[in-house]
């Protein structure tokens, strides 16, 4: 198990464009074995590269029924929309009401290289839309309202 030091809000990696994976090599693999221990320690839905430092696109995803892998994922549909308390491991104790698709429909790569279609519902399409976000260099807090400091929730 490897865990990562998780990237927080005031570095400025967080607001960059991560590149595109041109091939899957053995440090891809890593970083994906090392996304999902570090997701998993820290009780998460979901990581991206970035936010361990390492700008690619490559992200993991678990709403507690499936794990997936993103490699260079574009969302090539969405449908209805979804306004929920959102976080992330980037801006800790921070929450906000955020907007995201109610369905998606994302393309991506396997660690084999091959394509994928996943087509996601509720936590999972949201989950998916933050991590590319994060990809983009987008924080969930330049789109949401509502933003809280845990204290202020309880």
């Amino acid at each position: 198990m490897a865990l990562r030091k998780i990237v927080t809000v005031g570095d400025d990696i967080l607001t960059k464009v991560s590149k595109e994976v041109v091939a899957t090599d053995e440090r891809t693999k890593e970083l994906v074995k090392d996304l999902i221990d570090t997701m998993k320690d820290a009780e998460a839905v979901g990581i991206a590269g970035v936010q361990v430092g390492i700008l690619k696109r490559v992200a993991v995803v678990n709403d507690g029924e499936q794990q997936i892998v993103l490699i260079n994922p574009k969302i090539v549909k969405t449908k209805g929309v979804q306004s929920l308390s959102e976080g992330c491991l980037s801006v800790p104790e921070i929450t906000g009401i955020v907007d995201r698709p109610e369905y998606l429909i994302v393309k991506t790569e396997t660690l084999e290289g091959k394509k994928k279609k996943y087509q996601a519902t509720e936590l999972l399409a949201r989950a998916i839309s933050h991590e590319i976000d994060h990809m983009d260099g987008i924080l969930f807090t330049s789109k949401a309202r509502e933003l809280k400091k845990d204290e202020e929730q309880e």
